[in-house]
């Protein structure tokens, strides 16, 4: 997954930590109120003055740190907290404007491991802090509550800035995972087109390109060893019909990825069967029960291609024998006693029938594509010896 981010250029974590995109402007700002408070402190011992000037230096430190180095840049803000409300009861040293900018700017420090617990941790301290501050210094308790109060103001505001900065990061890293997620859904959307291409391929071109071999060996034959000129022509005509059958089929095949208009099922059936019969010298008959149903581009193609694997499979396994196409909609189709379908009702799905005298067969590419193209468009296939016939079934629901 981090090569994947790394490749998207993606980053799961905010610009600036937590701070967001106006985490930047936040600290100047939090800088300058501190920086403007103290400006019109007054205390009257000399001390107070380098203690207030080295907290400003401090907290700035850890303000420019939080990014670079959150772990120090807590160590620095909590000592400026913590030291400043021992001196906070000093009058006039507006010490605890400090306090409070370390506090609130403490609770946006990216700390994911260690959650809240340094913030508490903190606050305990600054209100012990307080307390020494208000015995050692002689305040009254209606003073240590206001610090109290201000204290616990800032804290809540810091929290719930802290929860919304929290509520972005996870916002952003949920974005990088829907990404990530999209980027591996288009992979595997490629690779099941590529799939998709190659069952393609071979429907169309192992079943054209096959025929045609075997006209051409035929037609090779003729004339180098019976000198049979108007055979062997004829056989090449033959090839020429059947590369022009081809590229139709493969027309077909990209109309329907272009989900473009494709022939009408039972037409192209019928279209197939008679090429088969003048190809081979087999008859090929067609029989079409029931009501016809609306069918997806992708559903035809793959019923199409079904028949055509079928009807090659049986010219190579049983050359010469007759074929039987049935083509049914709403229930399986049933042959009467003079070869003629009969359905008995309507549904919404289809149902092919390729039947021939043939041996029986294992089962190659070809019948693997099949079966992998109709269960892409939620049907199944079914091969194999039906008695002395082999028979393929394939089942696809209509719309």
């Amino acid at each position: 997954m981090s090569t994947l981010r790394r490749r998207l250029g993606l980053k799961a974590r905010l610009p600036g930590g937590m701070h967001g995109d106006s985490g930047w402007l936040g600290r100047v700002m939090t800088a300058a109120v501190a920086i403007g408070v103290l400006g019109t402190a007054r205390p009257a011992e000399r001390w107070v003055w380098f203690a207030l000037g080295a907290g400003l230096v401090v907290f700035l430190a850890g303000t420019l740190l939080m990014t670079a180095r959150p772990r120090l840049a807590l160590a620095l803000l909590s000592t400026v907290a913590l030291a400043n409300s021992l001196i906070a009861g000093v009058r006039d040293a507006n010490a605890l404007v400090l306090v409070l900018v370390a506090i609130t700017t403490i609770v946006v420090v990216d700390l994911s491991r260690s959650g809240i617990r340094p913030i508490l941790a903190v606050g305990i301290g600054v209100a012990i802090g307080f307390a020494l501050s208000a015995w050692w210094f002689d305040r009254t308790g209606n003073w240590l509550l206001t610090q109290y109060m201000w204290a616990a103001i800032l804290i809540a505001f810091g929290l719930n800035r802290r929860q919304y900065e929290v509520q972005v990061r996870q916002t952003r890293e949920l974005l990088v995972q829907t990404r990530l997620a999209q980027s591996e859904q288009a992979r595997a959307a490629a690779l099941d087109e590529r799939g998709r291409i190659a069952r393609d391929l071979h429907d169309v071109l192992a079943h054209s390109l096959g025929a045609l071999s075997v006209q051409l060996e035929v037609a090779e034959a003729l004339l180098s060893e019976r000198r049979d000129v108007d055979g062997a022509l004829e056989r090449v005509r033959r090839s020429r019909r059947l590369a022009v059958q081809g590229l139709d089929e493969a027309r077909n095949a990209v109309a329907a990825l272009r989900a473009d208009n494709v022939p009408e099922l039972a037409e192209a059936l019928q279209a197939l069967a008679n090429q088969h019969e003048a190809d081979h010298a087999a008859s090929a008959h067609l029989t079409v029960a029931g009501a016809p149903v609306k069918l997806d581009s992708g559903v035809t193609v793959a019923l199409l291609n079904a028949a055509r694997e079928a009807l090659t499979n049986a010219a190579k396994h049983a050359p010469g024998q007759p074929i039987d196409i049935g083509l049914a909609y709403g229930q399986p189709l049933e042959h009467n006693g003079d070869g003629e379908g009969r359905s008995g009702g309507d549904g919404n799905w289809v149902r092919l029938e390729v039947r021939n005298a043939g041996p029986t067969r294992g089962e190659g590419f070809g019948l693997t594509g099949m079966r992998e193209r109709l269960a892409l468009v939620g049907g199944t296939l079914t091969a194999g010896a039906d008695g002395d016939d082999w028979l393929v079934i394939a089942e696809v629901p209509g719309e």
